[in-house]
């Protein structure tokens, strides 16, 4: 008897001993604390709205907390205002506008965020109303408007580019710049394209008073260029911005 008592209290002990030091696997705690498993946040998934008060300004589809597929803006009236494709929080391929009845305004074309392409406008009859090109984010002097009938813009007004020669007296050159139609809508820049595209950041802007722009140069002393670029920057009567070039020969080689 005494010794089945003593080898019921040796197998007790020795089931107490592994059952307390066996891992409970479906135990989280345990697991977490014991494997330090971190499980990282990715972010929301899916497809969100925004609003102001109570109108939708937005719906916005979200991968992993990113911006990932089609975003939409909406007017007051709940009517589609704007589609943007997102990849990887950026936009491209096309973003589109549209008029409160529905009919397209204006389709832009983007690369990682950055307008490249052609640009085409539409007026509410469906016609297209312009085209113009951009550049990685600038534009290039390619530019077409249409009338509503369908037909081509082509009553653009001429760069005029006047001088005045005080160069034996003081060393002065002045050059004018007007539209032939007097415009006042324009602005004017020294400057050149560079790679086919307007950078104003390469461009430096010329004073203007009522549409005329004034470019005063100075004998130097050095040799300069025998010639000096300029560019219009005409508003048109579409909302448009036409660039006209016009490179400016010098009578003197040390002009700046």
């Amino acid at each position: 008897m005494k010794t089945f008592s003593v080898s019921l209290f040796l197998i007790s002990f020795l089931f107490l001993f592994f059952s307390c030091n066996v891992k409970d696997p479906g135990n989280k705690d345990s697991q977490s604390g014991n494997d330090n498993v971190n499980i990282p946040d990715t972010g929301y998934t899916g497809i969100k709205q925004y609003m102001s008060g109570k109108y939708l300004v937005s719906e916005v589809t979200f991968k992993n907390g990113v911006m990932e597929g089609l975003k939409k803006t909406f007017y007051q009236s709940g009517k589609l205002r704007q589609t943007s494709w997102y990849e990887n929080g950026l936009r491209e391929d096309s973003s589109k506008w549209f008029y409160q009845e529905g009919q397209l305004f204006r389709s832009t074309p983007y690369k990682r965020d950055t307008m490249d392409g052609i640009q085409i406008q539409y007026y509410r009859n469906g016609r297209i109303k312009a085209k113009l090109n951009y550049k990685k984010g600038l534009r290039t002097p390619y530019l077409e408007e249409y009338k509503k009938t369908g037909k081509l813009v082509k009553d653009y007004p001429e760069l005029i580019v006047t001088t005045k020669d005080n160069y034996q007296v003081n060393g002065n050159y002045r050059i004018s710049l007007s539209l032939s139609d007097k415009s006042t809508k324009v602005k004017y820049y020294r400057g050149d394209f560079t790679e086919g595209v307007f950078d104003t950041t390469r461009c430096s802007s010329i004073k203007s008073i009522n549409g005329t722009g004034t470019l005063n140069l100075k004998k130097s002393g050095n040799p300069k260029a025998d010639n000096v670029g300029v560019i219009a920057v005409i508003l048109t009567n579409y909302g448009n911005h036409k660039l006209v070039y016009k490179k400016v020969e010098l009578p003197y080689s040390d002009l700046n």
